[in-house]
């Protein structure tokens, strides 16, 4: 079926002030910057097919780039966050040379039930909490990450919610998803899909014992294995990471005061830097008993790059941050912690962990403030080289999370790194790998292409750009005009054309 067949068109390109017009009317009466410029929401819900295209695609480039965000469709109970805004998927598909685009709400029962009502009844992550709202607290939102797994789109929440399935073409939402003989449905955002085995390698945690469990489900959405893991108490893991034998989880120094929680209602943060970070590795289906705990030295992480075996050492590259709650400003207000939250101060680095000895070895791969860090899918569980994350300028450059202003593509091996520039009020979003038709663990591992959205600020126009991985550099291969403004988002993913297209 052609491209045209799949994906008519609904909506032709427009211009700024129409962009700037999709935005709902009530941001303009809230004093919040996460809700304005780059970051404001859009009412509309597009398609387009045979988008205009500066260069040329590459015909092996076959497949979708998806992006999940927040993206609020009514004014806020309570001070607004970004991780409260509801969850809106972006997509563009690419097919014989050619370019489509298409993006929907998340259909979540929160979304759902407040729409019914007409207005925004949910708290958000700033306080305070309601239980009676629901069994989170706050409103579950599925706008964190997403991504391709028993042939649907599934949507996630950053605090471990309740995954949502959307059809991988017109972003359909099926409805809340649960995994085939799990006793509940609650997944944390960064589960993963392990492309050579089709397996979903899952975590989730939560403020009651088990403050964690770790589990394995099939190609086909099928329980294989879930384990406890034995934690101090409630922390909040934004990410695992695995390799062919191991899952690795997070025990980090970065979590909140549940007594505060239960008498006030808020969740505040702290981190303490007198406690190591520790990670746990445990053998893909094993049980408490087998799990190892490495301590080092103490940090936040929020993404991991890619963890591999090398001899009797576990090697995990990462993005690591030692000040994930930077100080509040001066006149900054109430949404000063806020704010602070969102500086994110990271940085490529590699941790070792010796199986037999216990030994670890730490250190950074370079000292550039980037997250947002993505590898080869391909390659995920084995040895890698090459990551390609986001250039986050510091505060006293300007900077904010989110607000993406290159890519940065890293040889990890030797920290050596080349970049590309967005250029000036121009905000990308998480870049990624996309392989070539055909392409297989024996392909040169960068040999195959880097997607992102832009966003020019100047203009409100957004564009897909499409970089030869071997070489970021000399800047896009290829830049797709998209129909509308699309806002700052989370976490972005590769659906791979052989199954989306089957």
């Amino acid at each position: 079926m052609s491209l045209a067949a799949e994906y008519p068109v609904t909506q032709r390109c427009i211009g700024p002030v129409q962009r700037l017009a999709q935005t709902p009317g009530w941001i303009y009466d809230l004093d919040n910057p996460y809700l304005h410029g780059a970051y404001a929401p859009t009412l509309v819900e597009a398609d387009a097919d045979a988008l205009p295209v500066e260069g040329e695609l590459p015909a092996d480039l076959c497949g979708a780039y998806f992006r999940n965000g927040p993206n609020p469709r009514l004014a806020p109970k309570n001070r607004y966050h970004p991780f409260d805004g509801d969850g809106m998927v972006h997509a563009v598909y690419f097919r014989d040379g050619r370019a489509a685009y298409r993006n929907r709400y998340v259909q979540t029962a929160a979304l759902a039930e407040e729409l019914a009502r007409g207005h925004s009844f949910s708290p958000g992550v700033m306080g305070p909490f309601d239980y009676s709202v629901s069994r989170f607290g706050i409103k579950d939102t599925s706008n964190t990450d997403l991504f391709c797994y028993a042939g649907q789109l599934m949507t996630l929440w950053y605090n471990a919610g309740d995954p949502y399935s959307l059809d991988p073409h017109s972003l359909a939402t099926r409805g809340a998803f649960t995994l085939d003989g799990r006793a509940q449905r609650r997944l944390s955002a960064h589960s993963k899909v392990d492309w050579a085995t089709g397996e979903l390698l899952f975590f989730d945690y939560g403020d009651e014992p088990p403050y964690m469990t770790v589990g394995v489900a099939d190609p086909a959405g099928k329980l294989l294995h879930e384990v406890a893991i034995d934690l101090p108490g409630p922390r909040l893991p934004h990410d695992i990471g695995f390799t062919t034998h191991y899952t690795i989880v997070h025990d980090l120094p970065f979590f909140h005061d549940m007594e505060v929680l239960r008498r006030h209602r808020y969740r505040v943060l702290s981190f303490h830097r007198d406690i190591p970070t520790r990670f746990g590795i445990l053998p893909r289906r094993g049980q408490s008993a087998d799990l190892r705990w490495f301590e080092c030295e103490p940090c936040y992480i929020l993404h991991v790059t890619n963890c591999w075996e090398a001899g009797d050492w576990v090697i995990m590259d990462g993005c690591r941050s030692t000040n994930p709650m930077p100080a509040a400003r001066d006149g900054e207000g109430e949404l000063a912690s806020m704010l602070a939250y969102m500086r994110l101060e990271a940085n490529a680095y590699r941790w070792r962990f010796n199986l037999v000895t216990g030994e670890v070895r730490e250190g950074d791969i370079d000292d550039l403030n980037t997250e947002f860090n993505k590898s080869n899918p391909l390659f995920h569980g084995v040895a890698s080289r090459y990551s390609y994350h986001q250039r986050i300028p510091l505060y006293e450059e300007g900077g904010h999370t989110l607000r993406f202003t290159g890519l940065v593509k890293y040889d990890n091996d030797s920290g050596a790194c080349t970049q590309w520039a967005y250029g000036d009020g121009v905000y990308g979003s998480e870049a990624v790998y996309a392989p070539k038709v055909g392409a297989t663990r024996a392909s040169a591992e960068d040999d195959g292409y880097v997607i992102t959205l832009v966003t020019d600020s100047n203009d409100w126009s957004s564009h897909c750009l499409v970089f030869d991985a071997t070489d970021i550099a000399v800047g896009p291969i290829a830049r797709v005009r998209l129909p509308g403004r699309v806002p700052a988002g989370f976490h972005a993913s590769w659906g791979r054309g052989e199954e989306l297209y089957r």
